[in-house]
Order: structure tokens, then C-alpha cells, then sequence
């Protein structure tokens, strides 16, 4: 007889544990489709938008689309993992079922298990989606945006506008079509020579494989040399074609950042950048220190030799250093991809850290369950957003510990679900 009534209650388990992971996976499907539906506007309509204006064709727009959505794909399911799983535990709560359940001698264990299955794998399509869907995806969105870029120079022109490519700096006025108004350009050339070119008028033109070219009307030209600023030369002219080559306009709009990277290539990128600036910081020190001898041997010897009388000047230059060895510490390059590299993390495993969270407050609901979830969750997802905002701002201008910044979010809400779901469980 004992053992029929344990048969009997593992049964119950098992219909609990498929019934409650399958209502969860609904509500994460219609959760999920609303949060694609945000992100997809947000940010792949509008670049479509701006591309169509220019009139490229629109089955290239569709695939600058489509290589777009692993990243929408990443952001909606940790979203999608917390407002599904309120809507359920909230229905349940509502209807009274998980009192049947409990009072039929089952556990939370039955509402947790399949709540932490479900993010687990939500979790790990959203690494899986934002390691390697994204970044093979920007790949080829890369490799798409150029040929539309060589095909459509036009695609560049913006009113008011600073574009910069490698060496160069073009300012733009008003602009209508490929005519610009009032343009400057700020550039380098191969010998070293700095140069400021301003010009009433202009017209942007596909050059073909050498890039995007400029027809100047009533054009100024000043250029100087880099280690004699005075020694300048200036010439007008009616008119003067000025060429962008394709390489520097390319890689200055399709360049990859560390977003667009796979975690292991951010990791790679980290440690080499941690070696240049272990270099860099070796010869800074090291200069101070030569500085700061100098200083003190011109003090210990007063003005018997001629240190003495450069003592000012040195220790300018120790002042120079030690800032400049201070400014590397603080590399924002470097902060950036840490942040980066937890965030990779972070967000996708979001969605498992949510699921304490969404069960602790699921069991709160008295009414109208899956409504008041769906929208709590909304609020939820939008301070979630702002903290994770906010610890990326104070990691990057602060130096914050890039670790904390990205994970503490998630730490917070796995500690205020596991606080509350223990007072529940003790009541």
C-alpha cells in the first residue's frame, strides 16, 4: 500500500513537472515574440529605414536584416525568460493551483525545477546566439554593408555632419542628394604634411575601385609640415577633385568592435592589449624614475654642475611622465572590452538568474495573474536595463570593477529571489 502511494506521487510529479513546462514555454514564446518585436523596431527598422532612402535594393536591405537579428535574438530572450515565467507562476498562484499542489503533499521543488530548466535553456541559446550567431553574422553583414557602401556612395552623405576616415576628417554643411554645401576636410598625407582644405561647394561621386571622390568648387588649400607648424604653404583654385580611398571609408563604417566579437576573441584581444600596455607602463616608469633621479641628484649636488640649472625642466618632464603613466592605467580601450567579455555572460545567463526572481514574485499574485505578471515583469526588465546601464557607465568612466558592473544586476536578483522564496517556504 505504501509503496502504490509513492508510485502515486511520483506520477503527480512528473504530470506537475511537464504541465508547469509547458505552460512555461508558452508564455515564453508570447513573451518573447513582444520583446523581438521592441528590438527589432528599435534597432534594425530604423537602419533599413535610412538604407531604403537611399534607394538601395530592397533584397539587400532584407539581408542587412536578417545578419542583424542574432542580436536581437540575444536581447529578447533573457527579457523574455522573466516576463514568461511571472506570467505562469502568476496564473498558478491566481487560480489557486499551486495551493492544490501543496496541500496534495508536493513541494516547491515541483514549481522551481521546471522554472530553472526552462532558463537554463534559455540561457544557453542566448550565449550560443550572442558567442557565435552574432559574430559570424556581422561578418557577413560587413561584407554586404561594403558592396552597398561601393555601390552607393550616397549612403555616406549626412547634413552636419563629421565623418572620419583613418587620416582624414570630412565636416559637412547642408546636403541634398550628392551635393554638399560648405564642406572641410582635415587630412595627413603620405609625407607627413597636414592640410585644411575648405570649399563653397562640393559633389560626392562613386570613383570605382578607388573609392569615393569630391569635386571642390572654389577650393582653399593650406597645408603645413608636422614638426614646423609656421612654415606653411596655402593655393585656391575654382576647382579640385579630392579622393577618399575605398580602403580608409570601408574600414572606417564596417569596423568591428568588441561587441560584434566571439568571447574567446575578446579574451585573445584582452590579453595582448594587457601585454602593450604592461610595455607601454614599463617605459613610462621607467622615464619617470630617470626624471626623478635626475631631480634628486640636481637637488643633492646644488649648483656646482648644470643639472642644477635644468632641475625646472626635469621635473616638468617627471610631472609629464608620472601623468601619462597615470592616463595609461585608466585604458578605456581595455575597460571597454572587459566589460564587454562579462557581458557576454551576464545577459544571456540573465535569463536563469531571472527565473528566482520571476518564482518569488509569481507567488505573490492574488488576481489576474498572467496580466499583472506580464506587466511587473516589464518593470522589472526596464530597471534591470537601467542597472546594467549604469554599472557599465561607472566601469568605463570610473574604473568600477568590470566584473561587478555587469554581473551585479543578476547577483541582486538571484539574492532578493532566493530571500523571498525562504520567507514563503518558512510561512
Amino acid at each position: 500500500m505504501k509503496m502504490k502511494a509513492l508510485e502515486n506521487k511520483r506520477s503527480i510529479s512528473r504530470i506537475v513537472f511537464g504541465s508547469v513546462f509547458f505552460e512555461a514555454l508558452m508564455s515564453f514564446i508570447v513573451a518573447f515574440l513582444f520583446f523581438f518585436f521592441i528590438f527589432f523596431v528599435n534597432q534594425l527598422l530604423l537602419l533599413a529605414q535610412d538604407i531604403l532612402s537611399k534607394r538601395v535594393p530592397f533584397f539587400q536591405v532584407a539581408l542587412l536584416v536578417l545578419y542583424s537579428l542574432p542580436s536581437v535574438v540575444s536581447l529578447a530572450a533573457p527579457f523574455a525568460s522573466l516576463v514568461g515565467t511571472l506570467m505562469t507562476i502568476g496564473r498558478l498562484t491566481s487560480d489557486n493551483e499551486i495551493l492544490v499542489m501543496l496541500s496534495s503533499g508536493l513541494s516547491y521543488g515541483n514549481i522551481f525545477l521546471p522554472a530553472v530548466v526552462i532558463g537554463t535553456l534559455i540561457s544557453v541559446m542566448s550565449f550560443i546566439t550572442n558567442d557565435i550567431l552574432l559574430p559570424a553574422g556581422t561578418v557577413q553583414f560587413t561584407r554586404l554593408y561594403r558592396q552597398i557602401l561601393v555601390s552607393t556612395p550616397a549612403l555616406e552623405l549626412e547634413s552636419n555632419s563629421v565623418k572620419r576616415y583613418k587620416d582624414t576628417v570630412v565636416v559637412t554643411g547642408n546636403v541634398s542628394k550628392n551635393a554638399i554645401d560648405d564642406i572641410l576636410i582635415l587630412d595627413k598625407t603620405g609625407d607627413g604634411e597636414r592640410r585644411i582644405i575648405m570649399a563653397r561647394n562640393a559633389e560626392l561621386r562613386d570613383g570605382g575601385r578607388e573609392g569615393l571622390t569630391l569635386d571642390l568648387t572654389d577650393a582653399f588649400v593650406q597645408s603645413s609640415k608636422e614638426q614646423a607648424r609656421r612654415d606653411y604653404d596655402y593655393a585656391s583654385t575654382s576647382f579640385l577633385r579630392y579622393l577618399i580611398p575605398q580602403d580608409d571609408f570601408i574600414q572606417a563604417v564596417t569596423s568591428i568592435g568588441p561587441r560584434e566579437m566571439s568571447s574567446r576573441d575578446v579574451a585573445r584581444e584582452i590579453r595582448k592589449q594587457q601585454v602593450d600596455l604592461r610595455v607601454k607602463l614599463d617605459e613610462g616608469y621607467t622615464k619617470t624614475l630617470e626624471y626623478a633621479l635626475s631631480l634628486e641628484s640636481a637637488l643633492r649636488n646644488g649648483p656646482r654642475r648644470d643639472e642644477w640649472n635644468r632641475r625646472q625642466n626635469i621635473f616638468s618632464n617627471y610631472v609629464r611622465e608620472a601623468a601619462a603613466a597615470e592616463f595609461l592605467k585608466k585604458n578605456m580601450t581595455l575597460s571597454l572590452y572587459r566589460l564587454e567579455f562579462y557581458k557576454k555572460f551576464s545577459i544571456p545567463f540573465g535569463a536563469l538568474s531571472f527565473v528566482f526572481l520571476a518564482v518569488s514574485l509569481g507567488l505573490l499574485a492574488k488576481k489576474s495573474g498572467q496580466t499583472v505578471g506580464f506587466f511587473f515583469g516589464l518593470i522589472v526588465s526596464v530597471f534591470y536595463w537601467a542597472l546594467l546601464l549604469g554599472g557599465q557607465t561607472l566601469g568605463i568612466r570610473l574604473g568600477y570593477s568590470p566584473f561587478w558592473s555587469m554581473w551585479f544586476p543578476n547577483i541582486l536578483a538571484v539574492s532578493i529571489g532566493l530571500i523571498m522564496t525562504i520567507i514563503r517556504v518558512r510561512r
